[in-house]
C-alpha cells in the first residue's frame, strides 16, 4: 500500500529521497503553517513526520493539533526530547533506521 507523506523540516533532501526510495509519495512543508495548509488541501496525506525543532510552531505544537485522527506522526530531532508519547527518530539517521521505524508505525510505503 502506498502512502502520502509530508514531510515537514528545514533540510528535506535527504529524507525525501529516502522515502521515495521505500515507496513513498512525498509532499513537504518548510513550517507548521505551511505544514497546516498543505494538510487541508491534500485529504491523502496518511503520514506526518515533522522536525521538532522549528521557529514559530514547533513539531510538537504541530502533532498536538492532530487535526486527523488517522493520521501517523513521526517526530525527527537531533536534541529535542519525546514528548507525547509519539514515535522519533534521532538525527543523523541511517536508510534502514527510518525504514524499520516507518515499518514499525505506521507500515511500509
Amino acid at each position: 500500500m502506498s502512502h502520502t507523506v509530508l514531510v515537514v523540516d528545514d533540510d528535506l533532501d535527504v529524507i525525501v529521497g529516502m522515502l521515495e526510495d521505500l515507496g513513498c509519495e512525498v509532499t513537504s512543508a518548510q513550517s507548521g503553517p505551511d505544514a497546516l495548509d498543505r494538510l487541508g488541501q491534500n485529504e491523502n496525506i496518511s503520514i506526518l513526520i515533522t522536525d521538532i525543532n522549528m521557529p514559530g510552531m514547533d513539531g510538537h505544537e504541530l502533532a498536538e493539533l492532530r487535526l486527523r485522527p488517522e493520521l501517523k506522526i513521526l517526530q525527527l530531532s537531533g536534541r529535542e526530547p519525546r514528548r507525547g508519547g509519539l514515535p522519533m527518530i534521532r538525527k543523523p539517521f541511517s536508510f534502514e533506521e527510518l525504514a524499520d521505524t516507518m515499518r514499525r508505525t505506521a507500515g511500509v510505503c
